[in-house]
């Protein structure tokens, strides 16, 4: 038995997220006028996975994202993941700021 933290089902605004990262694959892959069929050979997986991928599914892995993106030259895009990090960088500074001291008078 497996432990997650979120069960089984992702909350529905990440839901929505991949299905918009699925529709923009979607876009890309009509824009280069290429079939489902082309993508699946080039990414080497089945075409009912693009399918799946195009329509937002969770459960793809995120390895066949990364094959389908480099099928159509957008493997370059993943690097933007996590890039801007505001919060974490906003963290980073908060515990970068260290108290000052007065110096000692003799």
């Amino acid at each position: 038995m497996s432990k997650t933290t979120m069960g089984n089902k992702l909350p529905l605004i990440l839901e929505q997220k991949m299905q918009t990262v699925g529709e923009q694959i979607r876009l890309a892959r009509l824009r280069r006028d290429l079939s489902v069929a082309q993508v699946a050979e080039r990414a080497t997986c089945s075409p009912m996975t693009i399918a799946r991928i195009e329509k937002g599914a969770t459960t793809v892995a995120i390895g066949i994202y990364l094959r389908v993106l480099y099928s159509l030259q957008l493997d370059d895009d993943i690097l933007l993941l996590a890039q801007k990090d505001e919060m974490g960088r906003a963290l980073q500074d908060l515990a970068l700021k260290h108290r000052q001291r007065a110096s000692k008078k003799q």
